[in-house]
């Protein structure tokens, strides 16, 4: 499967100041790498303290953000490139923002009727008793503004709810508290104006924590998902409607929980998601021929897509 490697002087951003910054990292060293092998000559940027000054001076044609988390997936870095005229990989500066605020993209989501857990905002003077009544338990504990699952608590009595708050709050001055979903787990990744297929992600500790997604070796990826055709087909259209409506674009990955009765709901969009060795676009991609380094160039492909 061909891809186009006319793409210029590349520039990838990586590091950054947020809590994911070792994710991003090992997505952008990947990334390098990649490119490299496709025959390009490639450059890293860290853009941790945000001085993007020394990017300017570089020139890119074209950058990879493998930025993950705030300052580099939240608008703010994308709003920097376009007053440069740089073009990026990824979501604008709008879909950017939204989507790293699992408040509103649940608001967005709500608006056209799409389906997703019951939430609440939580702070310190949080009526924790009514949060509880609302959402039933057990119910899920979250920064509004953290990924790789940084701060998420799986609250299982009322009385945990206040620890998990002061938890979470270490990372994010915003959190929220949603209805639990028990259930099967899925993702599935965009690129472009397709979707590939979903994966199904099994943990045997039953809970998809930063470890489980980065570290252990434990945790299982069902690809194919076990889905039938139809269910497929459903939760593939249900995820591109959902990246659609937060305004995203290029690529990206969209996270689901499916209930025992066999009903999909949405959890949250990721506008620059992993591209790690344990990260779920590659793999998802490589199921249907593109392997990593072709993954790397088709994302370049959509630029100027915006």
């Amino acid at each position: 499967m061909t891809a186009n490697t006319d793409h210029g002087r590349v520039v990838v951003l990586y590091g950054g100041d947020s809590a994911e910054r070792e994710v991003s990292l090992m997505s952008g060293q990947a990334v390098l790498d990649s490119l490299t092998r496709s025959g390009l000559s490639p450059q890293g940027y860290d853009t941790a303290g945000g001085d993007l000054s020394g990017l300017e001076k570089m020139a890119p044609d074209k950058v990879f953000i493998a930025l993950h988390g705030r300052g580099g997936e939240d608008g703010t870095l994308q709003g920097a490139l376009e007053l440069m005229g740089i073009p990026y990989t990824g979501s604008g500066v709008l879909a950017s923002a939204v989507g790293m605020d699992k408040i509103r993209t649940k608001w967005l989501w709500l608006s056209q009727g799409l389906p997703t857990p019951d939430s609440v905002s939580l702070d310190a003077d949080s009526d924790l008793i009514a949060v509880v009544e609302r959402l039933g338990l057990p119910l899920i504990v979250k920064p509004v503004h953290e990924g790789s699952t940084l701060g998420i608590t799986v609250v299982e009595t009322a009385d945990a709810l206040k620890a998990a708050y002061q938890d979470a709050v270490h990372y994010d001055s915003r959190v929220m508290a949603e209805s639990f979903v028990s259930g099967e787990e899925y993702t599935v990744s965009v690129l472009g104006d397709m979707t590939l297929p979903a994966i199904r992600v099994e943990v045997p500790s039953g809970f998809y924590d930063y470890e489980a997604k980065y570290i252990s070796n434990d945790t299982l990826y069902h690809l194919p998902s076990g889905l039938s055709d139809k269910d497929e087909a459903e939760l593939a259209s249900l995820c591109l409607r959902a990246f659609e409506v937060v305004g995203c674009k290029g690529w990206g990955r969209v996270d689901v929980m499916r209930d025992a009765q066999g009903r999909f709901w949405l959890i949250e969009v990721n506008t620059s998601p992993g591209m790690t060795d344990h990260s779920l676009v590659p793999q998802a991609a490589a199921h249907v021929g593109i392997d990593f380094d072709h993954l790397v160039l088709k994302i370049l492909d959509t630029v100027g897509s915006r």
